[in-house]
């Protein structure tokens, strides 16, 4: 027999979704850990490192239907939500069914989660942006059609009824999406994404780095263009990018904290767990008056102007070996 569970009239209904909101914001007040975890479903669909694919629209239609059920899977994983006994999730003993649409409002929902709690989530890649909020699956709220399988969409009433916990957030970046084409050329041109080039993969992250100055460079970004399975090798010193840009006066931030702190000193976004930054230095000089600088190796350097002559960079402080294996 179908389990329907009739909606809940009245506060009884207001007081589940006022707790489950509360609780999913005390768990994540930003949205940070929610976006990581859309961020991870959808570079583990791109499989960069063994396919050089970077665009959602290079996945086939199959892995679209299955973002949906990755996206269930990862935010459970994430913040450990019990299984529901008809839904997917048990969340302060409350039912709550995840769903998550390739499309803003293109929920499809169940005729059991009828009454239920929905976590509605969307993301957008080529937007880098994603939203996540509540509503009760209420028959009012949902359209009458419904597919072969029975599932029905929110109506218009239904969707101005959801609760958003974070609305168009930005979504951590995927840099080659957000690139100049002929930059993401040149990083490809040894071999086009989706064929594998072993050869010339440390050259390819010398050119990502060479041409995302000043960018947040996820360890995903750099699986992508080295598709290797040693690629984190690839930007360390000892043969890799820190080594062979630094003649050119570019250096590489990493996710440690002496890194931090000199991005921070010189105005640039601070590399997160698994990120790295790169940006040209050159020595203070007259016309970099006012200009933030770091001391390194007993000199004033500042971010390079384009007219800046290239000059070898400082070495960064040393990381420690924890340090690099966790990068």
């Amino acid at each position: 027999m179908t389990y329907v569970q009739l909606p809940l009239e009245g506060s009884a209904a207001d007081q589940e979704l006022d707790g489950i909101a509360a609780e999913i914001q005390k768990l994540d007040p930003q949205g940070e850990r929610m976006a990581g975890a859309i961020r991870r479903t959808i570079d583990m669909l791109l499989d960069g490192q063994h396919t050089g694919r970077y665009r959602w629209r290079d996945l086939h239609k199959t892995e679209k239907t299955h973002c949906g059920t990755l996206v269930e899977i990862n935010l459970q994983r994430e913040f450990n939500f019990n299984d529901g006994v008809r839904l997917d999730y048990l969340i302060n003993g409350i039912e709550v069914d995840c769903k998550y649409s390739q499309r803003l409002g293109g929920w499809m929902i169940p005729p059991e989660a009828v009454g239920h709690l929905l976590l509605v989530v969307w993301a957008s890649d080529d937007d880098g942006q994603w939203s996540a909020g509540l509503v009760r699956a209420r028959e009012e709220n949902l359209r009458s059609a419904s597919n072969r399988d029975l599932k029905r969409y929110l109506n218009d009433e239904g969707k101005a009824a959801i609760r958003w916990l974070f609305d168009h957030k930005p979504l951590p970046e995927n840099v080659l999406l957000h690139m100049p084409q002929e930059d993401v050329e040149a990083i490809f041109r040894c071999g086009t994404p989706g064929h594998r080039c072993i050869r010339h993969g440390s050259k390819r992250v010398d050119e990502l780095f060479r041409r995302a100055q000043g960018r947040l460079v996820s360890r995903n970004v750099v699986a992508t263009v080295a598709q290797q399975e040693d690629y984190m090798k690839r930007i360390r010193g000892n043969g890799g990018a820190r080594s062979k840009l630094r003649s050119e006066g570019i250096v590489i931030f990493g996710q440690y904290e002496s890194h931090g702190r000199l991005a921070r000193q010189l105005g640039l976004p601070v590399p997160g767990p698994g990120e790295s930054l790169s940006i040209r230095l050159a020595r203070r000089r007259a016309h970099h008056s006012g200009a933030p600088a770091i001391t390194l190796e007993g000199q004033e350097w500042v971010v390079a102007l384009p007219t800046d002559q290239s000059e070898t960079a400082p070495l960064l402080p040393e990381t420690k070996k924890a340090d690099l294996d966790a990068e």
